[in-house]
């Protein structure tokens, strides 16, 4: 334990790298890298088969979302990059994770639900997008309170 800080929690500015099966198909990984500033989040989504290292997975869509101060129901986004099987989901995730947290977040997402156990139906890709946003939340509250690293 250094500054007080609890080992398992990672200061701010530091990325966080995590997998956790995907909801209904538990031979898929998801696998996020998440780094938590004090001013914005930068977020970036992929899945992969369990040892299956023989397939590129495409760069799929980023988006910005920025929440509305005036109005916090309410936010704002524009992609910068997109790749249409991953767009919808890319925009949807940024714009919650702007309202909830109050920051401007980036988000960049190749999530595949194809290898899920209907092939990618609807329930199964909100099951995932649940499982992602309480993932990413849990370790927003852990980061809540802590100093920047070096000062920046």
């Amino acid at each position: 334990m250094a500054n007080n800080i609890p080992e398992a929690v990672v200061p701010l500015g530091r990325p966080v790298e995590l997998s956790f099966p995907l909801p209904k198909a538990p031979d898929t990984r998801v696998y996020l890298r998440l780094t938590i500033q004090m001013t914005s989040i930068l977020l970036f989504l992929t899945t992969a088969m369990n040892g299956d290292t023989s397939t590129a997975t495409p760069l799929g869509s980023f988006v910005y979302a920025l929440p509305d101060r005036v109005n916090p129901a309410h936010t704002i986004s524009t992609p910068l990059f997109t790749y249409e099987s991953s767009i919808e989901f890319t925009t949807r995730l940024a714009r919650l994770l702007a309202r909830k947290t109050a920051k401007p977040v980036y988000v960049g997402n190749s999530i595949s639900f194809a290898s899920a156990g209907l092939g990618g139906t609807v329930e199964e890709e909100m099951e995932g997008f649940k499982k992602v946003v309480e993932v990413i939340m849990d370790e927003v509250r852990k980061s809540e309170g802590q100093e920047l690293v070096n000062g920046s």
